[in-house]
């Protein structure tokens, strides 16, 4: 009996230690959250360059990679009190680059030849936005570019000369028109429209003649334009849903007004762009993601090239940032959903890959969650489908939960890594993550089913995992907070007033709290898509009552839960004031409240201390109530 007593201690002890051995240490959260000191990682036409964005003296510049002559690189820039917000490649010597916009800074647009090291003014400075439209240079040595310093609402089109000459307006917006494609001689032909509510293709065969509408989309209708096919001036390919429910790969002939075929389609998920490369005119490939990322390769050459790549990348995903002309040359991303990855230049002939940075160093080698893709039935039979992320070696029962509603509610969740649920892991929380109706990227009847229901159905769909994971028994339902930024913000703040018995506490991150303001103070340049969001959450005139009903501001009564509300004074989409409303209510009723106002901030915060500043508070909340 007593060899049995000291048999079972001894087991006991083996398991703690073993318990011991398997803790996760904390890792800090700027290790997270950090901001990357390279990127935007552009490759030059010939390929023999690389531009990117570094620091210097805590401001960033542009930097160049001679990729013959290593000793060659060099810094380009030297702004010391402003940083470089954006660059494009113009030619093989030019870059031009935008210097950070904010409220009170002028648009200053500048060029820097690589070789000379020269750099000078483009524009005049003025108060205004800027669109990259097609930045290499065509027609004496011009780009076109949108500016809306004529009209705030809308861009005008502009030929931009690198060598100085004031600016030459060749296309006014009558008022509609959004985006733009230039075909490879630089001419605009192709044109997208907005009428408020449906989508228009305008094409025109020269810069000569007026557009005409070719396509006409509806609300639930898309046809997005990719590119011209080759070398055509008439040939797109496009993304299109018309007359199906997937978005499938098409080739359209823009004189005929025709759809030429449908190149590919997925039965379950949207095909998405990322192999077509207006550097070539080439499509290569097409994306579509179920439970993770594929491809679909149109020619054989081209899948044993990449399935090479892959080989030299073993066990991580990758996503193609751009290309050389010929296409011999790429930068890629490389992730998993454990690694973070890195950015690397890869030469197709000599098969050779360099890394040119990690994506975070601080986290590349440290024990992190994998994600586990899932799907659950809503309560009206429709399937959602989502992510769980485990804490390290915990026993996946009675989990103190986080859900984590993503922004939009346009997008959705994607397997790859996720510094923010890592966290959240790491701090010894199951992350639930769901693709609730309304997201994009399952057909347009998945994506409809959203449509009016920011308060109903969608909500309900977050609900419903919620339950379905308690009931499984991997969710502790006596610890479970809702946590989310912007829309995913509003379905924490709704949460706390209409479902206050399924969660602990509720935490939003620029959060809509009123959707009455929300429409607004829309920017003018997103006006032409105000009576499209009629369509798709409602109209605030005609459908008052239901704004009141889903906005927490005029429901805070019914809180029963701690909040954190995090608000940057500068957020267009939700107001202080409405902030400041909702806080004060909570507080007449007694409701535990904490409240972070940062008033140089806009909807996400940018400085690196107010982030870390975030994720601390988040961190100590949720400690506070979701503690055993």
């Amino acid at each position: 009996m007593r060899l049995q007593f000291w048999t079972v201690l001894f087991f006991c002890a083996l398991t703690m230690l073993g318990c011991q051995q398997h803790k996760v240490d904390p890792i800090p959260i700027n290790q997270f959250f950090s901001t990357p000191e390279k990127s935007n990682f552009k490759i030059s036409p010939n390929g023999r360059f690389i531009a990117y964005i570094g620091m210097d003296n805590h401001c960033k510049n542009i930097y160049l990679i001679d990729l013959m002559d290593k000793d060659s690189s060099k810094q380009l820039t030297y702004q010391n009190d402003i940083n470089v917000k954006s660059f494009v490649w113009n030619n093989d010597s030019k870059i031009s680059f935008l210097t950070e916009q904010s409220a009170q800074d002028s648009l200053r647009l500048y060029a820097v030849d690589i070789n000379t090291e020269k750099i000078w003014p483009l524009i005049k400075p003025a108060r205004a936005r800027f669109r990259w439209v097609h930045p290499m240079v065509s027609n004496g040595d011009s780009f076109v570019a949108g500016i809306n310093d004529r009209d705030s609402s809308f861009f005008d089109l502009y030929r931009i000369y690198l060598d100085g000459r004031p600016r030459e307006r060749i296309l006014q917006n009558p008022g509609n028109m959004s985006s733009w494609i230039a075909s490879n001689d630089g001419q605009v032909r192709l044109a997208i429209a907005n009428d408020s509510v449906q989508q228009s293709v305008l094409f025109r065969a020269s810069e000569k003649e007026p557009f005409k509408e070719i396509i006409r989309c509806d609300v639930e209708s898309s046809f997005t334009p990719l590119g011209y096919k080759d070398s055509s001036d008439r040939i797109i390919y496009a993304l299109s849903n018309i007359n199906r429910d997937k978005l499938a790969l098409v080739s359209y002939d823009l004189v005929d007004e025709r759809e030429l075929g449908e190149l590919y389609s997925h039965k379950e998920v949207d095909v998405s762009p990322g192999g077509y490369f207006p550097e070539q005119n080439r499509l290569l490939f097409v994306n579509y993601t179920t439970s993770r990322q594929s491809r679909h390769f149109f020619d054989d050459q081209t899948k044993r090239k990449y399935d090479e790549l892959s080989k030299q990348i073993d066990g991580f995903e990758f996503q193609v940032l751009n290309t050389d002309v010929s296409g011999e040359k790429v930068i890629i991303k490389t992730y998993t959903d454990v690694n973070p990855g890195g950015i690397y230049f890869y030469d197709f002939t000599s098969k050779k890959l360099t890394k040119l940075a990690d994506n975070n160093s601080d986290l590349k080698s440290k024990e992190l969650s994998p994600n586990e893709f899932i799907t659950y039935k809503a309560r009206d039979g429709m399937t959602i489908s989502g992510y769980l992320t485990y804490p390290i070696h915990s026993n996946r029962k009675d989990l103190p939960m986080v859900v984590l509603p993503h922004d939009g509610p346009n997008g959705r969740e994607v397997w790859g890594f996720d510094n923010e649920a890592q966290f959240l892991a790491n701090r010894g929380y199951l992350v639930f993550q769901m693709n609730y109706r309304g997201s994009t990227g399952f057909g347009k009847k998945f994506w409809t089913a959203g449509f009016k229901e920011w308060g109903g159905k969608i909500q309900d769909d977050i609900t419903d995992g919620v339950k379905w994971l308690i009931k499984e028994g991997i969710a502790d339902k006596d610890r479970v907070a809702i946590v989310g930024k912007g829309f995913g913000g509003y379905s924490a703040l709704h949460a706390a007033c209409f479902n206050s018995d399924l969660y602990k506490c509720a935490v939003s991150y620029s959060g809509y709290t009123n959707l009455f303001t929300y429409f607004r103070d829309i920017p003018p340049y997103f006006k032409s898509y105000v009576q499209k969001m009629y369509q798709i959450v409602g109209n605030p005139i005609r459908e008052a009552e239901l704004f009141k009903n889903i906005s927490p501001v005029f429901h805070s009564d019914k809180v029963r839960i701690p909040v954190l509300l995090v608000q940057g004074g500068k957020d267009r989409f939700s107001s202080v004031t409405d902030a400041n409303q909702f806080v004060q209510k909570l507080k007449n009723n007694h409701v535990p409240v904490q409240y972070v106002l940062k008033e140089d901030e806009d909807r996400t915060f940018k400085k690196d201390e107010n982030i870390f500043g975030y994720y601390n508070e988040l961190e100590r909340f949720l400690e506070k109530y979701l503690a055993d």
